[in-house]
């Protein structure tokens, strides 16, 4: 079983190219077949099917197959532990960005102690 440093690695990896994440935009708006992801993209189906394996690897996508049709659709709580992460960052920035333009608004010499 992967650790969470591992799976996190695995998403932002897989989301790190843009076709992956054309195909997780597709995805956001319902299951498709493997041919519907492939039909906008000017690739072979095999580099498309290469692409939805690293989805698969990261838990992004999740695929079945019934008959001839392979039927892919989006794993909402991969991307969601990348949410999290990012969410738990942009925490961290936003505090020390307001601390850095609380300090640049005080007017020169304020941050000084005043002796009068």
């Amino acid at each position: 079983m992967l650790n969470h440093e591992e799976s996190l690695d695995l998403v932002f990896r897989a989301l790190g190219d843009r076709t992956r994440r054309a195909l997780v935009e597709r995805l956001v708006r319902g299951p498709a077949s493997v041919s519907e992801l492939a039909e906008p993209l000017t690739m072979s189906l095999a580099a498309v099917v290469q692409h939805l394996q690293v989805l698969e690897t990261a838990g992004i996508v999740r695929s079945e197959k019934a008959g001839r049709v392979r039927t892919c659709r989006i794993e909402p709580e991969a991307l969601r532990a990348g949410e999290r992460w990012l969410a738990g960052r942009r925490t961290t920035w936003e505090s020390k960005l307001d601390r850095l333009g609380g300090f640049l608004a005080e007017p020169p010499g304020a941050s000084e102690g005043s002796t009068s």
